[in-house]
């Protein structure tokens, strides 16, 4: 890719046609056919801009097959159905997963396989990853393409990587966020015209000071409605994990990573990866608008401690050299740490039927 070509062409597009939405804006960023980040990079690991928990360590991908053993047994062990990854980076959590449920041949069993992912050279670097594993998965670009039945399903970090919209507190209102060109013809925010719906706003936001940005995500909540129709009609728990908030908020959190740094998000569109947090209670809605039993949401660590993190630790560190014991702590910090990802990181359960589901209930 040569550097800087979507940014010209995004240039382009808007003295030909207007400023866009973050959200337009973020789409190009990311999936633009010829330039998009998801296109033409490797994202993951050392070697790309970002490491997810499930790169971190096998423990996370194992605890989530725990937390699907006890979903499926919740559910009455159905003799079929649709095990679901939607954003499945490499594969590594699937197949960490996979490998904590052959504890349970009757789960594997049942399990037909199913990731949904768009991008050609990702489903590659996934069916490598789970072929290793002894797995073939089957893919599908949208929720909607996955074929009917009962269903359980993880999404770890794909809702912040979904376009938002931003608004700012003027005057005359809520203003829409919209990125231009300033008059050097460089990328620039600004204000357009277009107003957030009063039924949009919080209560306790409508005295926010000039200039308060706020953040909805249209394209978050109508996939989790879309998912808890699914769940309440065909039967099966869907599991959420991402970075983001409990309760609606002002604030600007969009933010772009470049080689493991901070960069400025109008700097290298389509070179770095562009996310936002995820607002958990909008989410929340969107599920119970579908229908759905909702969980309340835990922290990530709490949630992993509650599986038993600290004692698949040591049962993976028995009789290990000292620096690899150092390694597994080390693990353990970075997924439960309240400092670290434990406290930013939540995780959301959503159901098709009532009743208790492990750890939420605990």
């Amino acid at each position: 890719m040569t550097a800087g070509k979507l940014k010209e062409r995004l240039i382009r597009r808007i003295e030909a046609q207007g400023p866009m939405t973050v959200a337009e804006y973020m789409t190009a960023c990311l999936a633009d056919p010829e330039d998009g980040y998801y296109k033409t990079r490797e994202p993951f690991g050392a070697k790309g801009d970002f490491i997810t928990a499930p790169e971190v360590s096998q423990m996370f991908g194992e605890l989530i097959g725990a937390f699907c053993l006890a979903a499926h047994e919740r559910h009455g062990n159905p003799s079929s159905f649709r095990l679901v990854e939607i954003g499945p980076g490499r594969g590594t959590l699937m197949a960490d997963l996979l490998r904590m449920a052959s504890l349970r041949p009757d789960f594997l069993k049942a399990a037909d396989l199913w990731l949904v992912e768009t991008s050609p050279r990702l489903r590659q670097i996934q069916e490598q990853t789970l072929k290793k594993a002894g797995f073939t998965p089957s893919f599908a670009d949208r929720i909607e393409d996955v074929p009917e039945g009962p269903m359980l399903l993880v999404a770890n970090e794909f809702f912040d990587a979904l376009p938002i919209h931003q608004y700012v507190k003027a005057r005359e209102g809520w203003l829409e966020r919209l990125v231009g060109t300033g008059p050097d013809g460089s990328l620039q925010f600004g204000a357009g015209t277009a107003r957030l719906p009063d039924a949009d706003l919080p209560p306790h936001l409508q005295e926010a000071e000039p200039g308060t940005i706020l953040e909805t995500q249209p394209a978050s909540n109508a996939i989790a409605e879309t998912i808890a129709a699914r769940l309440v009609q065909q039967g099966g728990t869907a599991l959420f994990i991402d970075y983001g908030y409990l309760k609606t908020a002002h604030g600007d959190t969009l933010q772009a990573l470049r080689n493991h740094s901070y960069d400025n998000v109008l700097s290298h569109p389509g070179e770095a990866d562009l996310t936002a947090h995820v607002n958990f209670e909008a989410l929340a809605s969107a599920a119970r608008k579908g229908g759905a039993k909702v969980f309340p949401p835990l922290t990530q660590g709490e949630f992993l401690l509650r599986l038993g993190l600290l004692q698949r630790a040591g049962t993976l560190g028995a009789k290990k050299s000292h620096s690899a014991q150092e390694e597994i702590r080390d693990a353990v910090e970075r997924l439960a740490a309240p400092q670290q990802m434990g406290e930013l990181f939540k995780v959301l359960a959503i159901s098709g039927n009532a009743g208790s589901l492990v750890p939420f209930d605990d």
